[in-house]
């Protein structure tokens, strides 16, 4: 599960990221609201101002002790499973702590009961076999029907492949509408630098903090949407409270699950499964839209893929690839990076690498591809061809690292081979 990745100064970040300070900044303001109308009505204060509000439509709620409003029948139906599930077992509970603690009272010494001598009852044994059989049958029968329509994957209108890697999604259209759009969506970069500097101000309000992306998944309402998913690293899980869906994403093997959305909105998930330093920066964001909304987006998306689908024997100039490797290192690499080239932790520092600035551009081609380091340096065969070889272009072009040298996409594509 990469735990040795859980060191150092990501370890910090990671935690407060975990534990999102809005939830935090949601407790002390909500408990001073309530402390200041209470001291209002006793007439200790003439007045109480309201409290800022972090309500997050589609995301978590301040003081949410129930499961998320539900967003599908899926998620519904478990909701009411997890009530019916609660109130039998406390139906249980009253009716066994009950029956015991009244004949302990009732039947105690002091008043003179003396214990039974018998030592077996067949009715008894019966009773108390037969009556827990089938509730635990009326139980899982509940369950299995929830269970099967869960996995029911058939006869979706758009099939979505999902990939986890450390640490952001990437999405793939592979049938429906909008076949062939495919992104990566990461974290929002202000977001990051807020977390990095310990969080929202003090009184500063950002409610979905550590929520937003870049570049959020875009459905239509009211159609089965199955989702594929997968990782290249190490194992992710994709989760959307608001859709009843939490499925692994496992290097190597696809699982499948699928939601279907009953209104337009935006709704927000994690990685449910703890894949390394930056797990707490993965978040998922879903945008549902109407169907004349979705095919426009999905138009739009598809002439932007084909304006940047670019020719990998294409020779390029050394200024176009460092400005188009400062975009791609800005989305994907300056995360663990930094911006400055110098690293963090255990991450190693591409200012000044060694490995930057050899003239064997192989080299530095191979780790993009493959990854290093055990994993803690993912593969990035995910990006294009001209991606690769601008990103390496503008590291070895950028800080200190002035050394001339350009890669060309064929030399890319080659590698791949």
């Amino acid at each position: 599960m990469n735990a040795s990745n859980t060191q150092g100064t990501g370890v910090k970040r990671a935690k407060r990221a975990h534990a999102p300070v809005h939830f935090l900044q949601d407790a002390a303001l909500a408990a001073s609201a309530k402390v200041s109308a209470g001291l209002a009505v006793a007439g200790w204060a003439t007045c109480a101002s309201a409290a800022p509000s972090y309500n997050l439509p589609g995301g978590p709620q301040p003081f949410q002790l129930n499961l998320p409003e539900s967003a599908t029948r899926i998620a519904a139906e478990q909701n009411w499973l997890h009530w019916a599930m609660m109130i039998i077992c406390l139906v249980i509970f009253i009716a066994v702590f009950g029956v015991m603690f009244y004949s302990i009272w009732k039947h105690r010494k002091s008043l003179g009961h003396k214990p039974a001598t018998f030592h077996e009852s067949t009715t008894v044994e019966i009773a108390w076999t037969v009556i827990p059989f089938l509730i635990v049958i009326g139980m899982a029968l509940m369950a299995t029907k929830l269970l099967v329509a869960q996995k029911d994957t058939t006869n979706a209108d758009l099939t979505i492949k999902v990939t986890g890697i450390q640490w952001k999604w990437g999405y793939e259209y592979i049938k429906g509408e909008g076949e062939g759009i495919a992104f990566v969506s990461t974290l929002d970069a202000s977001h990051r630098a807020m977390s990095n500097a310990g969080g929202p101000k003090k009184g500063e309000i950002v409610s979905d903090y550590l929520l937003k992306v870049d570049k959020p998944l875009v459905v239509p309402v009211n159609q089965k949407i199955r989702i594929i998913t997968t990782a290249n690293d190490v194992i992710h899980a994709f989760a959307v409270p608001q859709f009843g869906i939490k499925q692994d994403a496992i290097p190597g093997f696809v699982r499948d699950t699928w939601f279907r959305a009953e209104k337009t909105g935006d709704f927000y998930g994690q990685c449910q499964e703890l894949c390394g330093k930056e797990h707490a920066y993965m978040p998922i964001h879903v945008k549902v839209v109407s169907a004349e909304q979705y095919s426009a987006w999905t138009k739009e998306r598809l002439k932007e893929a084909a304006a940047l689908a670019d020719d990998p024997s294409k020779v390029w100039q050394q200024a176009d690839l460092v400005a188009r490797g400062e975009k791609v290192y800005a989305a994907n690499c300056a995360a663990c990076h930094q911006a400055s080239g110098k690293g963090a932790g255990p991450i190693k520092a591409l200012d000044g690498s060694a490995i930057v600035l050899d003239a064997d551009h192989l080299k530095t081609v191979n780790i993009l591809l493959n990854g290093a380091a055990g994993g803690a340096m993912p593969a990035w065969k995910q990006l294009s061809d001209t991606e690769i070889a601008a990103v390496i272009t503008y590291t070895k072009n950028n800080w200190s690292n002035k050394t001339g040298q350009l890669v060309q996409p064929a030399q890319v594509q080659a590698a791949r081979k």
